[in-house]
């Protein structure tokens, strides 16, 4: 069966994004050895989750990256431009945007009958309410927390009224030169 990891930026106090979704207190300015973790844990994705929100900014940003060859990020550009995406919504009716299916049922049957394809692993971004119903219906495998060196007091959470204790193990945790340190927790 294929893995769900997650990847996400937070905040030392939880936060994935400030009360109107503002990312202005991410760390960007990544050192080489973290630009080369998330290469060699992004390389290996062949498909990406998104919750209905997430997806204009995600898909947008990542075309126009795409589009620009001198773009120190254009590699990374062409692979999330290329890699198949699933949309998550209830409301909408067909896809708004290339290469991305829509996913509207119940969220445990759409995501293992995606685990139980033949591929690599998928890997969800978000948004925030999505990843929080996917650690509530503990479909997440790996947690990829890059914790920015940063409280922000409020905003959006991740983890928040999760209705139980749900047990992880850590795997690593590594500091990186810019300041962010990368959690990596699997469910146990």
């Amino acid at each position: 069966m294929r893995k769900l990891k997650l990847q996400v930026q937070i905040s030392i106090d939880g936060f994935a994004g400030g009360p109107n979704g503002e990312l202005d207190w991410m760390t960007w300015n990544w050192d080489e050895e973290l630009k080369k973790f998330v290469t060699e844990l992004t390389d290996p994705i062949d498909t990406v989750l998104l919750g209905k929100n997430m997806t204009d900014g995600f898909i947008n940003h990542w075309k126009n990256v795409a589009a620009e060859p001198e773009n120190p990020d254009y590699y990374a550009g062409v692979k999330f431009t290329e890699v198949p995406k699933v949309v998550f919504s209830r409301t909408l009716k067909e896809s708004l945007w290339e290469n991305t299916t829509l996913a509207s049922g119940d969220l445990t049957e759409e995501v293992n009958k995606l685990k139980s394809q033949n591929g690599n692993y998928i890997m969800v971004y978000g948004g925030a309410s999505f990843v929080s119903s996917l650690i509530d219906a503990e479909l997440i495998d790996d947690y990829y927390l890059f914790v920015n060196p940063v409280m922000i007091g409020k905003g959006l959470r991740i983890f928040s009224d999760t209705p139980k204790k749900i047990n992880l193990k850590l795997i690593d945790s590594v500091k990186y030169d810019c300041g962010i340190t990368v959690l990596h927790y699997q469910k146990s």
